[in-house]
This record gives C-alpha cells, sequence and structure tokens, in this order.
C-alpha cells in the first residue's frame, strides 16, 4: 500500500483502503469453506465461499435478508420453502429474507459454490452456519 492521495480519500469516504483478502485466510483450519463477513472488510455484504463433497450441506435455515447462490462446479439441490431446486455450475439462485432454505451437494464430486449475504455481517437462525 502506498501513501497515494486517492487512497487517503478511499481511506476518508470509507473508512477502509483497498485491499486483497486471502481465500485461505478465511477458512478455519477444520474446514473447507470460506465465510467472508463484509463489515470487517468494508463491504455491504458476506459471502460463504463453499467446497464440500457429495452428501455435505447445511440445515434448514433462514436469514432476515436475501441469499443468492453462484454454482461454480459441481450440483447443488437447493430446496428453498419445501421446493427443491437442481443447479449446476453457471447457475444461480436466490432466496428472499425470512424463507427456511436448505442447499447439499448431490452431485458425484465437489460442489464449489458461493453463497452471498445482502448483509454485512451474518444473521442465521436455524442450523448453526458452515464453518
Amino acid at each position: 500500500m502506498n501513501g497515494s492521495p486517492e487512497l487517503e480519500v478511499l481511506r476518508d469516504t470509507r473508512g477502509t483502503v483497498p485491499q486483497v483478502v486471502h481465500v485461505s485466510d478465511l477458512r478455519r483450519p477444520d474446514s473447507r469453506t470460506a465465510r467472508f463477513e463484509g463489515r470487517a472488510h468494508g463491504s455491504g455484504v458476506s459471502f460463504f465461499l463453499i467446497d464440500n463433497e457429495p452428501g455435505q450441506g447445511p440445515g434448514r435455515h433462514r436469514h432476515p435478508y436475501t441469499e443468492t447462490w453462484v454454482v461454480l462446479e459441481g450440483q447443488a439441490t437447493i430446496t428453498i420453502d419445501g421446493h427443491d431446486l437442481v443447479a449446476e455450475a453457471d447457475d444461480c439462485a436466490v432466496v428472499p429474507a425470512g424463507v427456511w432454505h436448505s442447499f447439499v451437494n448431490s452431485g458425484s464430486g465437489a460442489l464449489r459454490m458461493i453463497c452471498i449475504h445482502a448483509s454485512d455481517v451474518m444473521v442465521q437462525e436455524g442450523s448453526p452456519p458452515p464453518r
């Protein structure tokens, strides 16, 4: 990071300076899932970067904001308010705020997916969030 005037303006108006966040720093030692909470980085959104084996996924839960999934690799069965959707690489799905949902890796290989939370902090009711 240099002391350029442009970076100082960003620091003054946004409270943060642009930075690279390494995904490896967002993973707990016992998990392949990365958890990014935006507030700590000056972002208005949070996300999980999921890397699950077949059969893995969180239990039924909900959030007070929308959640958007982007499947990068593999296949996920996403259950939204009792309706099952199958999403594969390059597919997206959205769950409205307050609606119960879950997902599971329903493919035969790894599931890599970004779960974008429309909040700078994660709030979840139901099963615990991925570690």
